[in-house]
């Protein structure tokens, strides 16, 4: 089976019920991001994000505790995995992306991210190269600054030429789902073909505050 269709299946698995929750999310089946951790040597728990990556496998699932600021800064994704916020709502897991850096995360692979709240200070939260990108129920903020217009909470610079067939698993693309996306010169920038589900954008100035729903296109 494409790992693609691995990293949403048990994703969707653990939403089922507690019980398949609890099953879903054992320790043996995920790698865990935890700040709070004492014991370095406990397997499959890391400090941060960047090791919890580097260590994974292709097809791996990475569960990032809630509490805290997680700090993400041009983290590259090279492999197929699946980052998910261990909390309830996406507000309760954030990654955050200081002033400077690019990205806060940039996937060179097909991955999955869900749950997640990320916030970029400049620069754009999630940088799309190349694979297929599934994005749901997240938040995507850029802060507002004097230099917005370098802000974009997703861009994908995949090749255009390349098809984008969601159900054959080929080509590279970006679909977004049940996500907010607050700030920005723009809510995507695209060279790609992307498709959005209930999508929310939301543009705000001191004055001026605007939001829309883009059902699918």
């Amino acid at each position: 089976m494409d790992r693609y269709w691995i990293l949403i299946d048990r994703y969707n698995t653990a939403l089922v019920c507690h019980r398949w929750r609890f099953l879903a999310c054992h320790p043996r089946l995920w790698l865990r991001v935890d700040r709070s951790i004492k014991d370095v040597n406990e397997p499959g728990v890391f400090p941060n994000l960047e090791s919890a990556i580097s260590a994974a496998r292709p097809g791996d699932t990475i569960l990032i505790a809630t509490g805290g600021n997680h700090v993400a800064c041009n983290v590259q994704i090279k492999k197929p995995l699946c980052l998910i916020g261990g909390g309830e709502l996406p507000d309760d897991t954030i990654l955050t992306c200081s002033r400077g850096s690019e990205s806060a995360l940039e996937f060179l692979s097909t991955c999955k991210i869900a749950n997640l709240t990320i916030r970029a200070e400049l620069g754009c939260c999630l940088l799309h190269r190349s694979g297929r990108l599934t994005i749901e129920g997240c938040v995507l903020q850029c802060e507002e600054n004097p230099l917005d217009y370098l802000s974009f909470p997703i861009v994908s610079t995949a090749d255009a030429c390349e098809s984008f067939h969601s159900r054959e698993g080929q080509g590279h693309g970006v679909t977004v789902a049940r996500t907010r996306i607050e700030g920005g010169a723009k809510a995507v920038r695209t060279s790609g073909t992307m498709e959005l589900q209930r999508v929310r954008a939301i543009y705000s100035r001191t004055s001026i505050f605007f939001w829309f729903e883009v059902g699918e296109q």
